[in-house]
């Protein structure tokens, strides 16, 4: 059964009937039907074909462990079963197109592949009711459906943190559930290397452990000097390779190279420009010389000490690595990384300096270009393909590689114009790491990602053409671990954007609505707690919206909920004085004139009483006023447009909340602030963020005009002292005090990241989070 994008759509008869079908991702077609089919321990499950024994397996255990019984596996169908059908004519392995027909009688599932038959039982599973029982009434349907991507991924850090092969299958499961097809494992990193090597024992033995880790979010408060790590056997990777297989998953192994590199290096420090007393090649040496400042990485970041691209020693251990990789991972993509390799240490290495006049390279991207092409070229002999982040594109793409945009979607855009296939995996998008919440309570790497803008997310860029289109496989999204300890942290960062990321990349885009989804989505909470999982409940935070007054005088704090019934209320304590005695009802936006603090809550029918939501409000003669900017953000940090700067909303949580910041990627932040009338002004102060390690730098300078009219201006002033103001700095110009009504501000961007220092050679990032006049 062979479905075509765009000629069918989404179908649903109308009529009402007692059950509400509710399937995540959405299918191309679904007909509700009157009656229904009731599951009970005495329904048969039919398989006629071994390659469907997977999925009968599949569906049997989780009828087992969330229902507490199991059916019986028949060959020949008969009344009061569910009957699964793999069609011969459809050859191609990877097409997984299905038909689900429930009725009275039973249910018929037919998959074009036995991973299409397999795609149906999971929508099978979500016809089953969420709650216990046991007979389950699923209601009579029938769906036609197919993926609109092939490429349908998830990605998991085992590196900065590690998690036990336990949860790595039930992960696993969690992708199966969700209809997606890849497993992106990235096993190894500056902080630890987690997969057994066996030619080089020392990469688990040295690499695999480190002697400490920081505390609290980058650059941390300290750090906890408890060693650290683990790593899976190749044993065990054999074991989940299979597991995922069962559940027709490829794993994607990640080995970076030719940065991320520290583990390894700690190990075997001759990998490095620079190994101190090492001389001899690591396979013929029981101690691979002095480790002195070599270590496993007990921070977060980006390092120099990178694989030495000038020795042949680097490539002989790699594709040893590698040929040991491959028996391991059957699958065809391998994940060399390529991305974040700063390039000092090439810079000074001679070695690397005479490979580049060997090769006649022109700089040192060229050389790393070099280093990812002779390794694909290696692996293109094993009959193997690579796929890398987008920075392998500088310096030239490898022929035959594959591209994970992360960088935004330029990266993306510019390998499917050049004919490569792509993955998009932006982060303002796709990096679950990100906050959820605007009222997090733990320490998250930063971002505000909200499942609304999960879901939000066209990985075909409109820049691309319809031809330059097929060249994207699909999308992924990409959990790092930095701050993600243990497998309940994990299922609070994925669960609900994980159901929205799967309707990405498995509907068409005719058959997406958010309203749909945010209908389904209520019964899929439901399905997370028959599961058991840890899911967000920032869904359901109170909606905080701060927009200027109707006038311009002041701001408006406008409240919503999404719990159903729920009362909201709120209560006022102005600075310098006690709250208020009493909580007030909310009705409509609240007004602001003045610097205070607005705690509000909200109390569903129930009595239960949802997360208070707290802000601070600071004012000064900017706030709430007309603002311009000569240069937008980039598409991932644009805040709430030129607003954030004069909402009277100061970060305190570093990168917690990016929303009140503006990230300005290479790009200066220029401002003209309308002040309504001449006012008399006598300072400028701008809050900014640095973090060096995350590529953002402090600002050269600010610079302030002032102007009568908005067309001629005088310049004011000029500063580049900085005060740190935890967690961020501020930097003010002063100046004698005079009337104006216009206020032009210019922060400087740091320009392009030098060498030695985090995201070297790469436009640096400019964070601003609130403009000051006083």
């Amino acid at each position: 059964m062979r479905l075509i994008f765009g000629l069918i759509l989404l179908t649903v008869v109308a009529g009402s009937y007692a059950q509400t079908v509710s399937i995540i991702p959405q299918p191309v077609s679904l007909e509700q039907h009157k009656g229904a089919f009731v599951i009970t321990k005495n329904t048969a499950l039919v398989v006629t074909d071994a390659g469907d024994e997977s999925s009968a397996s599949f569906f049997n255990n989780y009828l087992k462990q969330i229902y507490g019984f199991q059916l019986a596996v028949k060959n020949k169908a008969a009344a009061n079963s569910i009957v699964l059908t793999t069609r011969k004519f459809i050859q191609a392995p990877a097409v997984e197109g299905y038909q689900l027909i429930s009725g009275p009688q039973g249910v018929r599932i037919e998959g074009d592949s036995y991973a299409a038959t397999f795609q149906g039982i999971q929508t099978l599973i979500q016809l089953l009711p969420v709650q216990k029982a046991a007979s389950l009434k699923i209601a009579s349907v029938t769906v036609k459906d197919a993926p609109r991507f092939a490429y349908r991924g998830m990605h998991l850090d085992v590196g900065r943190h590690f998690f036990p092969i336990a949860f790595i299958k039930k992960y696993i499961d969690y992708l199966a559930l969700h209809k997606m097809n890849y497993f992106h494992w990235h096993l190894t990193d500056d902080q630890g290397w987690r997969i057994e090597i066996k030619k080089y024992p020392r990469l688990t033995q040295i690499g695999g452990f480190r002697n400490g880790t920081i505390i609290g979010r980058y650059p941390g408060t300290g750090n906890d000097e408890q060693r650290y790590g683990g790593y899976y056997t190749q044993d065990e990777i054999k074991d989940i390779v299979a597991y995922a297989a069962q559940r027709f998953i490829t794993v994607v192994p990640e080995i970076e190279l030719p940065g991320h590199a520290s583990a390894a290096i700690a190990a075997y420090p001759i990998l490095s420009c620079f190994p101190s007393e090492s001389t001899q090649h690591p396979a013929d040496c029981a101690w691979a010389g002095d480790t002195t400042g070599k270590q496993v990485q007990q921070t977060w970041g980006v390092f120099d000490d990178v694989f030495c691209a000038g020795k042949e020693t680097t490539f002989e251990f790699l594709q040893d690595v590698m040929d040991e990789v491959m028996e391991l991972f059957p699958g065809k993509l391998l994940h060399v990384g390529g991305d974040e390799c700063p390039k000092s240490n090439w810079k000074r290495c001679p070695q690397c300096q005479q490979r580049m006049r060997d090769h006649n390279l022109k700089d040192e991207h060229e050389l790393q270009s070099y280093f990812i092409q002779r390794m694909e070229k290696y692996l293109n002999s094993k009959g193997r393909s690579i796929i890398g982040w987008d920075e392998i594109l500088e310096g030239g793409l490898a022929p035959n590689a594959a591209v994970m945009s992360w960088r935004g979607e330029e990266g993306g855009i510019t390998a499917a114009k050049q004919k490569h296939n792509v993955v998009m995996t932006p982060g303002g998008w796709m990096y679950f790491d990100h906050t959820q919440s605007e009222q997090e309570d733990s320490v998250t790497i930063g971002g505000f990602t909200t499942v609304q803008k999960v879901y939000s997310y066209e990985p075909i860029p409109a820049a691309l053409t319809a031809d330059e289109g097929k060249y994207i496989l699909g999308a992924q999204a990409n959990l790092w671990t930095e701050y993600i300890k243990n497998p309940r942290k994990v299922e609070y960062m994925v669960f609900p954007r994980m159901s929205a990321l799967s309707e990405v990349q498995w509907s068409s885009k005719e058959n997406r609505n958010w309203d749909s989804f945010e209908k389904r989505l209520q019964t899929q909470f439901r399905r997370y707690d028959l599961w058991k999982a840890n899911y967000s409940k920032a869904y359901f935070d109170l909606q905080a919206t701060v927009q200027p007054a109707a006038d311009y005088k002041g701001l408006t704090w406008k409240l919503a909920t999404k719990q159903a019934g729920a009362k909201i209320s709120y209560l006022v304590q102005k600075n310098g004085q006690a709250p208020a005695k009493a909580w007030a009802a909310y009705k409509a936006p609240i007004a602001v004139q003045q610097s205070l603090t607005i705690t509000a809550r909200s109390v569903a029918p129930n009595g239960t009483m949802g997360n208070a939501v707290v802000q601070e409000f600071k004012f000064n003669k900017a706030t709430g006023k007309p603002i311009q900017l000569t240069y937008q953000p980039g598409r991932s940090y644009p805040g709430d447009g030129a607003f954030t700067l004069v909402n009277g909303i100061q970060n305190t949580k570093g990168l917690a909340r990016s929303k009140e910041f503006l990230g300005f990627e290479g790009d200066d932040c220029e401002a003209v602030i309308d002040l309504g009338n001449a006012t008399e002004v006598k300072e400028v102060i701008a809050h900014i963020l640095e973090q060096n390690g995350s590529w953002i730098y402090r600002p050269q300078s600010i610079t302030v005009w002032l102007s009568d009219d908005g067309s001629s201006y005088r310049e004011a002033g000029t500063a580049s002292m900085f005060v740190q103001v935890t967690p961020l700095k501020t930097v003010g110009v002063s100046f004698a005090p005079q009337k104006a009504r216009y206020v032009k501000v210019l922060i400087k961007n740091h320009g392009l990241i030098g060498d030695g220092q985090a995201g070297a050679g790469h436009k640096a990032w400019l964070f601003v989070d609130e403009l000051e006049v006083n």
